[in-house]
């Protein structure tokens, strides 16, 4: 189970989201509808308070909090960009 930031991804934080070096995102599961997944990914600007999952990458930090990987069920999960869009594939 890890976080995997594509070159793509990271370009799109930095250019589009204005993300400096430095910085940490948090990668989290949010409520989204009662339909076949009702569940999705959310990105917020954060300090990790009990980090389950972390990686750095091109000096941006990932994380996800531990009451959050239950989502992945073991899996890892990719960070990716299609032009401004952050997209998320479990890999």
């Amino acid at each position: 189970m890890e976080l995997i930031v594509t070159p793509s991804a990271l370009s799109c934080f930095k250019e589009e989201w204005g993300i400096g070096d430095g910085e940490t995102i948090r990668v989290f599961v949010r409520y989204v509808s009662g339909g076949e997944v009702p569940f999705a990914f959310g990105l917020t600007r954060d300090t990790p308070h009990d980090a389950a999952v972390t990686t750095v990458a091109d000096s941006l930090t990932f994380y996800m909090e531990s009451k959050d990987v239950w989502f992945l069920d073991g899996k890892s999960l990719k960070i990716d960009a299609q032009g401004e869009e952050i997209v998320f594939h479990f890999a």
